[in-house]
This record gives structure tokens, sequence and C-alpha cells, in this order.
């Protein structure tokens, strides 16, 4: 579904992404993992048309997606939950979910997708009228990640899901994320929770400072020593 190959980015003269190539497939959850600074967030922006690469390319189902602007990246099929959240603050649960769907005009499917987002997460459906802004932090997040599946994507991207949230509320949005992907949707995931990202992921990459250093079953790389020793806490 989605091929990055010899992928260069960078931010003005610092070069981020040194020639990573990374694939994933339809219906898989794939992680990528790293420390801060790896290149992580980059690799999404990359892909999200937000940093386009300087060389090599982005495929989406087999078109190049290197010279697309941002938004149209959204309207061919894929979306992002940004790390930080990034809601509109001063905006209603509802309206934010209805930005999500900017690029839609297909009514009667986008209430049917606004459904589908207060089935996955009741909370918002609980606070549709409230401001984003006043939500805790696991409520923001329910609806970062709700406002990307309302335009429809068939690739998710999800930078640092967990970040900031109880340990109570990081196992119910991995939950949600599991049901998500058995709904039918791709899912990229960029977690510091290397832990969490590997128990739900089928493949993973690991990324230190812009290349791609370990790669393969989620399983196996949980069992892997220097994976352990780096991202996983264990001696």
């Amino acid at each position: 579904m989605l091929q990055l190959q010899n992928v260069h980015t960078y931010y003005g003269n610092i070069h981020a992404l040194k020639g990573i190539s990374l694939e994933i497939n339809q219906g898989e959850i794939v992680t990528l993992i790293g420390s801060n600074g790896a290149g992580k967030s980059t690799t999404l922006r990359t892909i999200s048309g937000i940093t386009p690469p300087r060389t090599g390319q982005v495929l989406f189902e087999g078109k190049t997606l290197n010279s697309v602007p941002a938004h149209k990246i959204v309207s061919q099929g894929i979306s992002q939950s940004p790390e930080g959240r990034r809601i509109f603050a001063n905006l209603t649960v509802r309206e934010n979910l209805e930005m999500g769907a900017f690029t839609r005009n297909d009514k009667a499917e986008i209430a049917s997708d606004m459904d589908r987002v207060f089935e996955l997460f009741p909370r918002l459906k609980e606070r549709v009228a409230q401001r984003g802004g006043t939500l805790s932090g696991g409520e923001q997040q329910m609806l970062a990640i709700g406002r990307a599946l309302m335009s429809r994507p068939r690739l998710l991207l999800l930078d640092e899901p967990s970040m900031g949230l109880a340990p109570v509320l990081v196992d119910l949005i991995f939950e949600i994320i599991q049901n998500i992907n058995n709904q039918g949707t791709t899912i990229l995931v960029v977690e510091q929770n290397a832990l969490m990202a590997l128990g739900i992921a089928h493949r993973a990459y690991v990324l230190q400072t812009g290349v791609i250093v370990k790669a393969g079953d989620a399983a196996t790389l949980r069992e892997d020593e220097d994976v352990q020793k780096a991202y996983l806490g264990m001696e």
C-alpha cells in the first residue's frame, strides 16, 4: 500500500531522514519506534506531504506522492493524527470532527462516519457540544484520532497517541487502535511506548538518527536483545 524508497528529507541544511526505505501492506499495523530526534515524526510528515522528501520516492498504492500537496494527499486516502493532538481548541467536538471531513461533500456518509467515531469513542458523544480546549488529555487524543478518521482514510498515521496519558488510558487508546485496524484501516503508528506499540503491531521498524537500523516482525523485535536494552528498559 505504501512504500518509501531511499527517502532523504531535510529541514534546511539539517539532514533528518538519511535514505530510509520501508513498506506497509494493506491491513497491517506497522510501528516505527526510536528515541527522541530519531526522525519518527519527520517520516510521518514526509508521507503526508508537510515536509516532502528532497530525494527518494513516496508511493501510495503505486502512485508517487512526492509533488502532491498535503491536502490532496488527505483526499487520496491518508490522514494523520499529529503529535500533541493539535485539535481546534475553540471549536466544539462536533465541529472538530466536521473539520476532519473538510475534503468531503457526501453528507449522509459523513454523518455515518461521525456515528462510527462516537461508537469508538463514546466519551466524545457525551461531550459533543463541548469546546475541544476544555477536554482532558485523553479525550483530546480521542478527538484527534476521531478527526483523522473523518476523512475516511485507507491509511491512518498516528503520531505518539499515548503521549502524556495515564496508563489506563494508554491501554484504552491501543485497544481502540486495534479495533480501527480490525474494521479495515491500515495503520502506521509512531510511538515512544515501544512495548505497547510492538504488542499491537504486525511489523516494526527501528529508526536511529534518520536511519532504519532494524526491521521485521513485531513479536520478533520485541524479543531482540538490542531493542530490549534501548527501547524496552530491559537489561
